[in-house]
C-alpha cells in the first residue's frame, strides 16, 4: 500500500497542512488499483484519524477510483480505525489526531431540538405562572361550608339552644355562617 501525501502552506490559519491525495495498492511493485482520497486532510502537526476509510459508499466512501476504466472499481478498500501522520513524527508516536467526524450529527442534532422545545414549553410555563390571577378577591364574603371557627364554651353559652332532651344534649347555634353540634 502506498499513500502519496502532499503538504501546503495556507494563510488563513497560519500553519502547514497535509493531505492524503491518492493510496496505490501494489503487488510485485506494479499498481494494481489507485484510489484518489478526498477529505483527508490534517494540520502538519497533528495526524489524521477516521473510523472507517473506504470506497465503499456506505461507509462515505473517502476512496473514489483514479478513474472510470480502472480495475480500482473492482476493488473494495476499507481501513478500519485509520490514523496516519505524514509529517513532524516524534519519538515514533502519533500527534493529537484531527477526527473526520464531523460536529452535527444525526443525535447531536436531536438533543438540540429536543432541548429547544423543552425550552420552550418551560418558557410557556413560566409565563403562564407570572400571568396568572389570583381569584380569592371574589370569595372573600363568602364562608366556606367546610369550614367552622373554633369559639370557646363560655362566649356561646347565651347562643346555645336545645334539639332533644333525650338524655344527650345537643346544641345549635342560631348563626347559621358557624354551626357546631355537641353530641
Amino acid at each position: 500500500i502506498r499513500f502519496l501525501l502532499t503538504t501546503s502552506y495556507y494563510q488563513l490559519s497560519v500553519q502547514n497542512w497535509f493531505s492524503l491525495h491518492r493510496v496505490q495498492l501494489l503487488y510485485n511493485h506494479s499498481a494494481q488499483a489507485t484510489f484518489n482520497a478526498s477529505r483527508i486532510y490534517a494540520p502538519a502537526s497533528y495526524s489524521y484519524h477516521c473510523e472507517r476509510v473506504s470506497s465503499l459508499q456506505r461507509y462515505d466512501a473517502l476512496l473514489i477510483p483514479s478513474s472510470a476504466n480502472d480495475v480500482s472499481k473492482l476493488w473494495e478498500v476499507t481501513f478500519i480505525d485509520f490514523q496516519i501522520q505524514g509529517f513532524n513524527i516524534q519519538e515514533g508516536h502519533f500527534a493529537y489526531a484531527k477526527d473526520c467526524a464531523s460536529f452535527f450529527s444525526p443525535a447531536i442534532l436531536m438533543g438540540l431540538v429536543m432541548s429547544l422545545i423543552l425550552l420552550l414549553v418551560l418558557a410557556y410555563a413560566l409565563h403562564m405562572l407570572i400571568h396568572l390571577k389570583s381569584l380569592d378577591r371574589h370569595y372573600e364574603c363568602k364562608a366556606s361550608p367546610a369550614y367552622f371557627v373554633q369559639m370557646k364554651d363560655n362566649d356561646m353559652g347565651d347562643e346555645k339552644e336545645p334539639l332533644r332532651s333525650s338524655g344527650n344534649e345537643s346544641y345549635e347555634l342560631r348563626d347559621q355562617q358557624f354551626c357546631k353540634i355537641y353530641i
